[in-house]
């Protein structure tokens, strides 16, 4: 007699009874192709989302409110927060694929511009002169109130009488870049990032909150292991609700072994506050039942 053994049935995505993720097919099961072999068990998915905020003080910060009127950082600062999260069914082959190889990165270095540091070469830097950084800081300030002034001028039409269409659009984006480099030398950057990782949760019956991983809003998302981070949290709540119209009466003869999951609510919770709540069927929760098999005619 030829047997199969099936390790992990009846997940969601696999396993002919796929359809209906609250029943199935409970121990060895006679097949046309032999003998089947099932252990219905559940797998967790929990996704975490956490932001990065990056504050990069300019270097002309301490002088912004003297020559702009406003009040800049002084130092720079990194925060994360977590911002939301997830939890899901996970198919068993997602559990047994290797992850995918990292795609192939290219980092380019620019002196003018970067994302996430200040030029090398100060927009402001026009000769070989070395001044005081508040003379420095005054220049920027009176260069920023030149390029409004004359964007006012461009829009007015008191200047560039010549300029229109798409060389006034030019002009204008033009204009509005330097703005940007020069404010920047005065208030700062600013560089928010979203990351989400995901976590895999094997739930048993005798367990019902897990630590998914941990917190810092210093470091953002932490292993489990790393205790100087806060818990995040996975809470199972099962309802006790597995009643189906499909269990056998005792007078029944001919029936199959199914086990019935249980539609428990789970809950990632972090710092008091709720960031996702589903109901899932969860088979470490759920009973074992007696299915009557169709009578054949």
């Amino acid at each position: 007699m030829k047997f199969r053994l099936l390790a992990l049935a009846l997940l969601v995505g696999g396993g002919a009874m796929a359809q209906n993720p609250y029943i199935a097919l409970q121990g060895a099961v006679e097949t046309a192709d032999g003998i089947v072999i099932s252990q219905p068990r559940t797998v967790l998915a929990v996704d975490v989302t956490a932001e990065r905020d990056v504050t990069l003080s300019g270097p002309y910060a301490r002088y912004a409110q003297k020559f702009l009127g406003v009040r800049a950082p002084l130092t720079d600062k990194i925060a994360w927060t977590v911002t939301g999260a997830s939890v899901a069914l996970l198919d068993a082959a997602a559990c047994l694929d290797a992850p995918a190889p990292a795609e192939p990165s290219r980092n380019v270095m620019t002196y003018a511009r970067a994302e996430d540091e200040f030029a090398r070469l100060q927009a402001d830097k026009n000769d070989m002169t070395v001044l005081a950084l508040e003379d420095a800081a005054r220049e920027a300030a009176n260069t920023l109130f030149s390029l409004r002034r004359h964007r006012l001028e461009l829009i007015t039409g008191e200047a560039g009488e010549n300029v229109f269409g798409e060389g006034l659009k030019a002009a204008l984006d033009e204009i509005a870049r330097l703005e940007q480099s020069y404010l920047e030398l005065f208030l700062g950057k600013r560089i928010v990032t979203s990351e989400t990782r995901r976590y895999v949760v094997d739930p048993t019956a005798d367990k019902k909150q897990y630590i998914v991983c941990r917190f810092s809003p210093a470091d953002g998302l932490l292993p489990e292991s790393d205790l100087s981070g806060d818990m995040v949290l996975l809470q199972i709540e099962p309802s006790g609700d597995t009643a189906t119209a499909l269990e056998a009466s005792a007078k029944e003869a001919n029936v199959v072994t199914c086990r019935v999951a249980d539609p428990s609510v789970c809950s990632v919770i972090f710092g008091g506050r709720v960031y996702a709540r589903t109901t899932l069927p969860l088979f470490e929760f759920g009973r074992t039942v007696n299915v009557a098999l169709p009578r054949r005619k």
